[in-house]
């Protein structure tokens, strides 16, 4: 089969932290030295895991929980990646649930079978099996009619909660910090194995020059950023950004492969993900790092 050649295919959600990341990078602000790529696709996160798995994009986000079982097929970016301390994803639930309540015995609501955080809340609590997977910003309005007794929340929606008249039950990033010792991996950027070595060193450069330039020039992005994210006001768009781009959006570097490699250690351990290797497969690098 004939080798993918630029442009290529992309896909992220409409998250600010992306879209402030892939502002230089879709709007052609690099340069001629980089590659180009198509109109982006943004989806949130599920059905970006979903075409993921379908192998659709050549390149993506998705969550590390979908890259536990696509590595054979993609190759994990240094550049890009959501991960870090106190951003995990949140189980909460009604006032009267979260006394005396037994997990075992609640309907939680899960941003997607394929999301970081379902598999974070089976590691935490496997006795939990009435889950429910929707759309990530259906989970507080469900919790709070009643829908589901509990539900699993991310993005923005640890800033909003209590505007549902939610309560915390568990900070799951909290849990694995302090159980593991590393930062929780959310969410990377992959590129298609097939696409070669060469130009997968290239697109992570593009990358990790879109993400400097956005946090060299942060308000270039906010238009864009903006249109994405009209139901949000600017001091929750703020807070978004600066919890989830950190160094590690520009460079994993050694603890944040750690972290990687541990989650999916992990996930296979308890059967969820697919086997591993005796050592991970190689995760992308460029420029030595």
């Amino acid at each position: 089969m004939a080798q993918p050649s630029p442009p290529y295919s992309l896909g992220f959600s409409p998250c600010p932290n992306d879209t402030f990341i892939f502002h230089a990078l879709v709007h052609g602000l690099l340069g001629a030295d980089f590659p180009r790529f198509a109109e982006p696709l943004l989806a949130d996160v599920e059905t970006l895991n979903e075409w993921a798995l379908a192998g659709r994009l050549d390149v993506t986000k998705l969550s590390f929980h979908t890259y536990g079982q696509v590595m054979d097929q993609y190759v994990l970016l240094n550049a890009g990646s959501a991960l870090g301390r106190g951003c995990g994803p949140l189980l909460v639930a009604k006032r009267p649930l979260v006394k005396h309540a037994k997990l075992s015995a609640l309907s939680i609501a899960i941003p997607g079978r394929h999301t970081t955080a379902a598999l974070l809340l089976r590691l935490f609590a496997p006795q939990c099996t009435k889950l429910v997977p929707m759309r990530f910003d259906q989970i507080m309005p469900a919790v709070a009619s009643g829908v589901v007794d509990a539900g699993v929340i991310i993005h923005e929606s640890r800033f909003t909660y209590p505007q549902y008249g939610l309560v915390l039950v568990q900070d799951l990033g909290q849990w694995w910090e302090a159980v593991v010792g590393l930062p929780i991996p959310l969410g990377g950027i992959v590129a298609r194995r097939s696409l070669g070595d060469e130009a997968i060193r290239v697109i992570d450069q593009a990358v990790r020059a879109s993400v400097r330039m956005a946090v060299d020039a942060p308000l270039a992005a906010k238009s864009y950023i903006r249109q994405h994210a009209q139901e949000l006001d600017d001091s929750v768009i703020a807070s978004h950004i600066g919890l989830y781009v950190n160094d590690y959006s520009e460079n994993l570097g050694a603890e944040g492969l750690a972290a990687v490699r541990e989650f999916l250690r992990r996930g296979s351990e308890a059967g969820i993900l697919p086997p591993l290797s005796a050592e991970l497969p190689m995760i992308g690098r460029s420029d030595g790092g």
